[in-house]
Protein backbone atom coordinates (compact mmCIF):
# COMPACT_ATOMS: atom_id res chain seq x y z
CA UNK A 1 0.00 0.00 0.00
CA UNK A 2 2.64 2.62 0.57
CA UNK A 3 5.81 3.69 2.49
CA UNK A 4 7.40 6.12 4.59
CA UNK A 5 8.89 8.99 3.69
CA UNK A 6 12.60 8.39 2.25
CA UNK A 7 11.79 4.99 1.79
CA UNK A 8 10.48 3.58 -1.44
CA UNK A 9 6.90 5.24 -1.89
CA UNK A 10 5.40 1.83 -2.46
CA UNK A 11 5.89 0.42 0.59
CA UNK A 12 3.73 0.53 3.64
CA UNK A 13 4.94 2.27 7.06
CA UNK A 14 6.01 0.08 9.86
CA UNK A 15 2.93 -0.43 12.22
CA UNK A 16 2.97 -1.78 16.08
CA UNK A 17 -0.18 -3.86 15.10
CA UNK A 18 0.66 -7.37 13.80
CA UNK A 19 -1.79 -9.94 13.33
CA UNK A 20 -2.76 -12.10 15.51
CA UNK A 21 -2.77 -15.81 14.69
CA UNK A 22 -2.81 -17.34 11.40
CA UNK A 23 -6.21 -16.86 9.15
CA UNK A 24 -7.91 -19.81 7.24
CA UNK A 25 -10.36 -19.20 5.46
CA UNK A 26 -11.50 -22.79 3.46
CA UNK A 27 -15.18 -21.94 1.40
CA UNK A 28 -16.61 -25.64 -0.08
CA UNK A 29 -18.69 -25.03 -3.53
CA UNK A 30 -19.45 -28.33 -4.94
CA UNK A 31 -21.16 -28.10 -8.24
CA UNK A 32 -23.93 -30.55 -8.97
CA UNK A 33 -23.35 -33.39 -11.45
CA UNK A 34 -19.45 -32.22 -11.15
CA UNK A 35 -17.57 -35.37 -11.09
CA UNK A 36 -14.07 -33.71 -10.23
CA UNK A 37 -11.87 -30.50 -10.56
CA UNK A 38 -8.45 -30.32 -11.69
CA UNK A 39 -6.54 -27.41 -12.11
CA UNK A 40 -3.28 -27.03 -13.95
CA UNK A 41 -0.25 -25.97 -11.90
CA UNK A 42 3.06 -24.56 -13.22
CA UNK A 43 5.43 -24.90 -11.30
CA UNK A 44 8.31 -22.22 -11.03
CA UNK A 45 10.75 -20.53 -8.85
CA UNK A 46 10.73 -16.67 -9.18
CA UNK A 47 13.99 -15.46 -9.06
CA UNK A 48 12.86 -12.08 -9.07
CA UNK A 49 10.89 -12.75 -5.67
CA UNK A 50 14.02 -14.07 -3.76
CA UNK A 51 12.20 -16.65 -2.92
CA UNK A 52 13.00 -20.61 -2.67
CA UNK A 53 12.26 -23.49 -4.78
CA UNK A 54 9.65 -25.55 -3.70
CA UNK A 55 7.30 -28.42 -4.66
CA UNK A 56 3.85 -27.51 -5.57
CA UNK A 57 1.53 -27.46 -2.91
CA UNK A 58 -1.22 -30.04 -2.65
CA UNK A 59 -5.17 -28.75 -3.28
CA UNK A 60 -7.30 -28.16 -0.69
CA UNK A 61 -9.23 -31.83 0.45
CA UNK A 62 -12.73 -31.75 -0.85
CA UNK A 63 -14.92 -33.75 2.04
CA UNK A 64 -18.22 -35.34 1.24
CA UNK A 65 -21.44 -32.46 1.76
CA UNK A 66 -22.85 -33.51 5.10
CA UNK A 67 -26.06 -31.42 5.77
CA UNK A 68 -28.82 -32.84 2.82
CA UNK A 69 -31.04 -29.85 3.95
CA UNK A 70 -28.78 -27.17 2.50
CA UNK A 71 -30.21 -25.63 -0.27
CA UNK A 72 -29.46 -26.53 -4.07
CA UNK A 73 -26.23 -26.21 -5.53
CA UNK A 74 -26.00 -24.01 -8.45
CA UNK A 75 -25.11 -25.71 -11.49
CA UNK A 76 -21.69 -26.21 -12.73
CA UNK A 77 -19.39 -23.37 -13.67
CA UNK A 78 -21.49 -20.56 -11.89
CA UNK A 79 -20.09 -20.32 -8.76
CA UNK A 80 -15.77 -20.48 -8.74
CA UNK A 81 -14.59 -22.28 -5.99
CA UNK A 82 -13.52 -20.27 -2.56
CA UNK A 83 -10.19 -19.42 -2.14
CA UNK A 84 -8.13 -21.23 0.74
CA UNK A 85 -4.85 -19.87 2.33
CA UNK A 86 -2.68 -20.51 5.04
CA UNK A 87 -0.73 -17.64 7.01
CA UNK A 88 2.36 -18.60 5.31
CA UNK A 89 2.79 -20.18 1.78
CA UNK A 90 5.76 -22.01 0.25
CA UNK A 91 7.57 -18.76 -0.69
CA UNK A 92 7.74 -20.89 -4.27
CA UNK A 93 5.61 -19.69 -7.04
CA UNK A 94 4.01 -21.31 -9.69
CA UNK A 95 4.12 -18.38 -12.66
CA UNK A 96 1.24 -17.77 -15.69
CA UNK A 97 2.16 -19.21 -18.74
CA UNK A 98 -0.04 -16.86 -21.71
CA UNK A 99 0.92 -14.20 -23.30
CA UNK A 100 -1.50 -10.78 -23.91
CA UNK A 101 -1.81 -7.64 -26.25
CA UNK A 102 -0.78 -5.05 -25.81
CA UNK A 103 -3.09 -2.69 -23.51
CA UNK A 104 -3.23 1.05 -24.60
CA UNK A 105 -2.35 3.55 -27.43
CA UNK A 106 0.78 5.34 -27.11
CA UNK A 107 2.78 6.00 -24.10
CA UNK A 108 6.18 3.84 -22.14
CA UNK A 109 5.67 0.22 -23.06
CA UNK A 110 5.87 -1.84 -19.40
CA UNK A 111 5.39 -5.89 -19.51
CA UNK A 112 4.33 -8.03 -16.55
CA UNK A 113 4.25 -11.36 -15.31
CA UNK A 114 1.83 -12.84 -13.17
CA UNK A 115 2.51 -15.51 -10.23
CA UNK A 116 0.68 -17.22 -7.32
CA UNK A 117 2.82 -18.65 -4.40
CA UNK A 118 2.01 -22.39 -4.08
CA UNK A 119 -0.07 -22.85 -0.66
CA UNK A 120 -2.54 -20.49 -1.78
CA UNK A 121 -6.00 -22.71 -2.86
CA UNK A 122 -8.32 -23.21 -5.79
CA UNK A 123 -6.52 -20.19 -7.69
CA UNK A 124 -5.95 -20.94 -11.10
CA UNK A 125 -2.74 -18.90 -12.09
CA UNK A 126 -4.15 -18.57 -15.65
CA UNK A 127 -7.44 -17.18 -14.57
CA UNK A 128 -6.00 -15.03 -12.87
CA UNK A 129 -4.02 -13.26 -14.32
CA UNK A 130 -6.50 -12.99 -16.96
CA UNK A 131 -8.38 -11.22 -14.17
CA UNK A 132 -5.16 -9.00 -13.60
CA UNK A 133 -4.83 -8.01 -17.69
CA UNK A 134 -8.35 -7.27 -17.75
CA UNK A 135 -8.59 -4.60 -14.99
CA UNK A 136 -5.06 -3.20 -16.29
CA UNK A 137 -5.70 -3.15 -20.06
CA UNK A 138 -9.45 -1.07 -18.67
CA UNK A 139 -9.47 1.96 -20.65
CA UNK A 140 -10.51 4.17 -17.21
CA UNK A 141 -7.24 2.75 -16.20
CA UNK A 142 -3.29 3.38 -16.68
CA UNK A 143 -3.46 2.85 -19.85
CA UNK A 144 -6.54 4.85 -20.83
CA UNK A 145 -5.01 8.50 -21.46
CA UNK A 146 -2.31 7.66 -23.39
CA UNK A 147 0.68 7.55 -20.67
CA UNK A 148 1.37 3.57 -20.62
CA UNK A 149 0.98 0.42 -22.11
CA UNK A 150 0.99 -2.32 -20.61
CA UNK A 151 1.37 -6.67 -21.39
CA UNK A 152 1.22 -9.26 -19.66
CA UNK A 153 4.37 -12.10 -20.98
CA UNK A 154 5.15 -15.57 -19.89
CA UNK A 155 7.60 -16.68 -16.85
CA UNK A 156 10.13 -17.27 -19.79
CA UNK A 157 10.07 -13.77 -21.11
CA UNK A 158 11.73 -10.74 -19.83
CA UNK A 159 9.43 -8.22 -17.71
CA UNK A 160 9.39 -4.97 -15.64
CA UNK A 161 7.45 -5.75 -13.09
CA UNK A 162 5.85 -9.06 -11.39
CA UNK A 163 2.03 -8.97 -9.76
CA UNK A 164 2.48 -11.55 -7.02
CA UNK A 165 -0.47 -12.81 -5.02
CA UNK A 166 1.01 -14.17 -1.61
CA UNK A 167 -0.28 -14.97 1.51
CA UNK A 168 0.23 -12.44 4.61
CA UNK A 169 3.69 -13.16 6.12
CA UNK A 170 4.94 -13.67 2.59
CA UNK A 171 3.64 -10.46 1.98
CA UNK A 172 5.45 -9.15 4.93
CA UNK A 173 8.63 -10.12 3.95
CA UNK A 174 8.47 -9.54 0.40
CA UNK A 175 7.61 -5.89 1.27
CA UNK A 176 10.47 -5.33 3.94
CA UNK A 177 7.82 -4.99 6.64
CA UNK A 178 6.73 -8.10 8.60
CA UNK A 179 4.63 -6.18 11.00
CA UNK A 180 2.06 -5.98 8.28
CA UNK A 181 -0.03 -8.89 7.27
CA UNK A 182 -2.58 -6.79 6.17
CA UNK A 183 -2.46 -4.63 3.38
CA UNK A 184 -0.63 -4.80 -0.11
CA UNK A 185 2.68 -3.18 -1.36
CA UNK A 186 4.87 -2.37 -4.58
CA UNK A 187 8.49 -3.30 -3.48
CA UNK A 188 10.88 -2.45 -6.68
CA UNK A 189 9.66 -4.84 -9.56
CA UNK A 190 7.37 -6.74 -7.26
CA UNK A 191 3.56 -5.67 -7.37
CA UNK A 192 2.86 -7.82 -3.90
CA UNK A 193 -1.13 -8.35 -3.30
CA UNK A 194 -2.09 -9.84 -0.25
CA UNK A 195 -3.99 -13.11 -0.87
CA UNK A 196 -5.96 -11.82 2.55
CA UNK A 197 -7.27 -8.73 0.75
CA UNK A 198 -8.10 -10.36 -1.97
CA UNK A 199 -10.20 -12.47 -0.36
CA UNK A 200 -11.68 -10.14 2.53
CA UNK A 201 -11.75 -6.79 0.57
CA UNK A 202 -11.84 -4.15 3.52
CA UNK A 203 -15.45 -3.05 5.15
CA UNK A 204 -16.22 0.31 3.62
CA UNK A 205 -15.38 -1.24 0.15
CA UNK A 206 -18.85 -2.91 0.06
CA UNK A 207 -18.51 -4.51 -3.90
CA UNK A 208 -15.23 -7.24 -3.51
CA UNK A 209 -14.93 -6.80 -7.15
CA UNK A 210 -14.13 -3.14 -7.31
CA UNK A 211 -11.81 -3.10 -4.59
CA UNK A 212 -9.81 -5.71 -6.28
CA UNK A 213 -9.67 -3.69 -9.23
CA UNK A 214 -8.57 -0.42 -6.87
CA UNK A 215 -5.85 -2.95 -5.35
CA UNK A 216 -4.06 -3.55 -8.55
CA UNK A 217 -4.62 -0.25 -10.06
CA UNK A 218 -3.01 1.21 -6.35
CA UNK A 219 -0.08 -1.02 -5.93
CA UNK A 220 0.85 -1.11 -10.42
CA UNK A 221 0.51 2.81 -9.96
CA UNK A 222 3.10 2.60 -7.47
CA UNK A 223 5.17 0.53 -10.08
CA UNK A 224 4.84 3.55 -12.31
CA UNK A 225 6.18 6.28 -9.86
CA UNK A 226 2.60 7.42 -8.36
CA UNK A 227 2.71 8.47 -4.93
CA UNK A 228 -0.01 8.59 -2.25
CA UNK A 229 -2.63 10.93 -2.44
CA UNK A 230 -5.56 12.46 -0.40
CA UNK A 231 -9.08 13.23 -0.91
CA UNK A 232 -9.88 16.45 -2.58
CA UNK A 233 -13.39 16.76 -1.70
CA UNK A 234 -15.80 14.70 0.93
CA UNK A 235 -18.21 13.54 -1.15
CA UNK A 236 -16.48 13.15 -4.43
CA UNK A 237 -14.29 9.96 -5.38
CA UNK A 238 -11.37 9.14 -3.93
CA UNK A 239 -8.25 8.90 -6.12
CA UNK A 240 -6.79 5.98 -7.12
CA UNK A 241 -3.24 6.51 -5.21
CA UNK A 242 -5.25 7.29 -2.22
CA UNK A 243 -4.93 4.92 0.86
CA UNK A 244 -8.40 3.25 0.46
CA UNK A 245 -7.59 0.25 2.22
CA UNK A 246 -7.03 1.79 5.20
CA UNK A 247 -9.86 5.14 5.06
CA UNK A 248 -11.60 7.48 2.72
CA UNK A 249 -11.56 10.09 4.42
CA UNK A 250 -14.93 11.79 3.16
CA UNK A 251 -14.27 10.47 -0.10
CA UNK A 252 -16.66 7.83 -1.89
CA UNK A 253 -14.91 4.35 -3.22
CA UNK A 254 -12.93 4.99 -6.42
CA UNK A 255 -11.54 1.91 -8.46
CA UNK A 256 -9.79 3.91 -11.46
CA UNK A 257 -6.93 5.99 -12.19
CA UNK A 258 -9.44 8.39 -14.72
CA UNK A 259 -12.81 9.21 -14.07
CA UNK A 260 -15.16 10.56 -16.56
CA UNK A 261 -12.81 9.73 -19.05
CA UNK A 262 -9.87 12.47 -17.20
CA UNK A 263 -6.99 11.58 -14.64
CA UNK A 264 -8.28 11.96 -11.35
CA UNK A 265 -5.94 12.90 -8.20
CA UNK A 266 -5.49 14.77 -5.05
CA UNK A 267 -3.21 16.52 -2.96
CA UNK A 268 0.10 14.47 -2.52
CA UNK A 269 0.52 13.14 0.43
CA UNK A 270 -0.95 10.58 3.41
CA UNK A 271 -3.24 9.63 6.35
CA UNK A 272 -1.84 8.19 9.66
CA UNK A 273 -4.65 5.74 9.60
CA UNK A 274 -3.55 2.44 11.96
CA UNK A 275 -3.23 -1.09 10.21
CA UNK A 276 -5.71 -3.54 11.80
CA UNK A 277 -3.81 -6.33 12.97
CA UNK A 278 -6.59 -8.58 11.64
CA UNK A 279 -9.42 -9.25 9.62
Amino acid sequence: MGGRRGRDRGLHRRRRASRAGALTLVVLLVAAGLAGYAARRHPDLLVAAGVRAGAPAAGPARPAMTRPAAPPVPAAGRVPPGISYPARGTGAFRTATGVGAVAGRSGELLRYRVAVEDGIGNVDVERFAREVAVTLADPRGWTGDGRWRLQRVGRDDPADFTVLLTTPVTRGRLCADTTDRYTSCRNGDQVVINVARWVHGVPHFPDLGRYRQYLLNHEVGHRLGQGHELCPRAGGPAPVMEQQTLGLHGCTPNAWPLVDGAPHSGPSGQYDDPIPAED
